[in-house]
């Protein structure tokens, strides 16, 4: 009875742009598990898609949260704010970035970083340098411009004319992306691994490439690490993997712990041509989004859940290849950590995802055929089983 009348609720005042949800309402959370308004218990293993890196209710996070709301939520940086040093200095200190600026979401954090990347050419009087080239199949956020640089004409279409600047290239492909530069450009912008899209890894070839490009010509390289950040691949962020550094990159989802809050983290030469005046915001770096950021970081640290991430990713796959042995559904499996794109070779994702629904356990899906997992970092063996066994039965009622 409370799900229908909150359905008749949202159908009735909020703007459609979900369509017809799941029709699943959540009451509370622990750990991996959530408890809708029926009593029904379910496994998360799409973690408010890759926000909810300690899961539910995690103990750590609600002391910080509620302590911080005790004594002070709001003001703003127009003053000092003690748990925004902080924070900037936590990030600076465990990253290869000197700077950092918060704000509330990732599309956020890419707005900033976009702008950085144009004013540090604009400073040093060069005018003629604003392009910046992207991937096909990216995802940097519903605003304007981040809708611009994202790299699917499925969002963009109904949307143009679009903010002018940007360019796509195939993933991967470094030779298109070299031939694509010009005078014009003053930065390439990447995911480390791409969410939204499904799943795709760049490569460690292709990462060196563009950095490697980026020295020869004069480029920022700044990386979008909004869902691979924070521990997502079992580094803290994903850059780590390749063996290069970025000049700036974007945080934001599991940084707050699913407490909004993004981050635009950059080299000391690149962050500097953000001057007094060139960007702000009212409620980024507020004192309570940065307290809930901090306890993130410490948890992530305190419980040594990098390494719980790598161990429990290694697992994961591990157990996915063998239910790949069993289905001809399966497709690829691809990722990193507990980052993870199922590839089936038939349209049936939707189908997967819903009787996997049925069976207490949410997983995400992207398009019409890949399954999505982005469980959070305290994952065991145990959840992961459960797991396996009712995707297991999915693809067998498929």
């Amino acid at each position: 009875m409370e799900l229908e009348k909150v359905v008749k609720m949202d159908k009735k005042y909020y703007m459609n742009t979900f369509g017809d949800r799941t029709p699943v309402c959540f009451d509370y959370g622990k750990g991996i598990k959530l408890w809708d308004a029926n009593g029904q218990k379910y496994f998360d293993f799409l973690g408010g898609i890759a926000v909810n890196i300690l899961g539910h209710a995690h103990p750590a996070l609600v002391r910080a949260i509620c302590k911080q709301a005790e004594k002070l939520i709001h003001c703003s940086s127009l003053y000092y704010i003690k748990t925004q040093a902080k924070l900037a200095k936590v990030l600076a200190e465990n990253s290869c970035t000197n700077r950092v600026f918060f704000c509330n979401s990732g599309a956020e954090a890419n707005e900033g970083a976009i702008k950085l990347a144009r004013l540090y050419y604009r400073k040093k009087g060069i005018d003629n340098k604003y392009e910046i080239i992207t991937l096909k199949k990216s995802f940097h956020g519903r605003t304007m411009t981040t809708l611009s640089a994202t790299g699917q004409e499925k969002y963009q279409k109904p949307l143009t004319p679009l903010t002018p600047g940007f360019k796509h290239v195939e993933i991967n492909n470094i030779n298109e992306l070299e031939n694509e530069i010009s005078e014009n450009t003053c930065a390439v912008m990447l995911e480390p691994i791409q969410g939204e899209s499904g799943v795709n890894p760049l490569s460690v070839e292709f990462m060196k490439g563009v950095r490697r490009l980026c020295d020869e010509k004069d480029l920022l390289l700044v990386l979008d690490e909004i869902q691979t950040g924070i521990g997502r691949t079992g580094k803290l962020f994903g850059y780590e993997h390749f063996g290069i550094e970025p000049d700036i990159f974007t945080l934001a989802k599991a940084l707050g712990g699913g407490f909004p809050i993004g981050a635009v983290c950059a080299k000391e030469e690149a962050a500097a041509a953000f001057e007094p005046g060139d960007h702000g915001s009212t409620f980024g770096g507020n004192p309570l989004a940065c307290a809930a950021a901090l306890s993130v970081m410490e948890t992530i640290e305190k419980e040594e859940l990098l390494a719980n991430c790598t161990k429990m990713g290694e697992y994961f796959f591990e157990k996915l290849e063998g239910l790949k042995d069993k289905h001809s559904l399966i497709g690829e499996i691809r990722g990193k950590g507990l980052m993870i794109g199922i590839e089936l070779n038939e349209e049936r994702a939707a189908t997967v995802k819903d009787k996997c629904l049925k069976q207490g356990y949410l997983v995400g899906s992207v398009g019409t055929g890949i399954i999505r997992m982005l469980p959070p970092l305290i994952v065991t063996k145990k959840n992961i089983d459960g797991m396996i066994d009712v995707l297991d039965a999915a693809l067998v009622a498929c």
